[in-house]
């Protein structure tokens, strides 16, 4: 039996790799009842990830789709929570980290009070506002164009920018995270900028939610083996854990 959050995940990619699909079709493929699809995909509506049609639904999402920071924030809370309570374990006082634009690496941000001595690299308008007032953590922020779908500060300047520094640590955030595929984001000047934290970077931390995984975005900015560490939640399917450990990344599932 499956959670309701990886149900509807499975819903989704059924959905988008078919463009379309019946009531009769995902009753058949979740092996649930058809009240329980009906009011996932009422769920999935309400969160604007597909449009019920009389007698199932259609995707709305291509590859280069993507919500704003305020409409994903609120999805999967209780994961990415989970995801940054893991992460607080890869950082030490005293650490320089880079934290890339994301609503998981945001709540990593928010554990970041308990530190004293930190400095703190990102590309976030949010994280920077976050973190300007607590005491004894050191705020870089990047130059930038501001992208207003994630609040992220992008393109040349940027990168030229994290070109001129060095972090212990960074913690990246994805749209999408296959072993062949690679990690992708559906923005192209967005997906430069991430490779460039990832070069600059002596440890490459990925935070990702089980919904990311087996997902391809339009533009890639890594290859899996660009990555050091990877913390996902415990709905991660197991089989695909597997793949990223066969492929060399340390996994660490975070209890939710």
């Amino acid at each position: 039996m499956l959670y309701a959050e990886e149900r509807k995940r499975r819903i989704m990619e059924y959905i988008r790799e078919k463009s379309r699909a019946s009531v009769p079709e995902l009753t058949q493929f979740c092996n649930v009842s058809g009240s329980t699809i009906r009011r996932d995909l009422k769920e999935l509506e309400e969160e604007k990830l597909l449009r019920r049609t009389h007698g199932g639904a259609i995707s709305l999402q291509n590859v280069n789709f993507e919500p704003t920071f305020n409409e994903k924030e609120d999805k999967f809370q209780a994961e990415k929570k989970a995801i940054a309570r893991k992460a607080m374990e890869f950082i030490e006082e005293e650490d320089t980290i880079l934290l890339d634009s994301g609503t998981t690496t945001f709540q990593l941000v928010k554990e970041l009070h308990a530190f004293s001595r930190l400095t703190v690299v990102t590309n976030s308008l949010v994280f920077a506002q976050e973190l300007q007032d607590v005491p004894g953590i050191e705020v870089v922020i990047v130059g930038g164009n501001v992208r207003k779908e994630t609040c992220a500060l992008v393109g040349p300047i940027a990168e030229s920018t994290l070109s001129m520094i060095r972090v212990d640590k960074a913690f990246i955030a994805t749209n999408g995270i296959e072993v062949e595929g690679g990690l992708t984001t559906p923005n192209l000047v967005e997906a430069a900028t991430k490779r460039k934290m990832i070069e600059m970077s002596k440890q490459v931390i990925l935070l990702a939610d089980h919904s990311k995984a087996e997902k391809t975005t339009f533009a890639k900015f890594a290859e899996i083996d660009k990555i050091d560490k990877c913390i996902m939640d415990a709905y991660t399917p197991k089989s695909f854990v597997k793949k990223l450990e066969e492929a060399g990344v340390d996994v660490y599932l975070a209890d939710v």
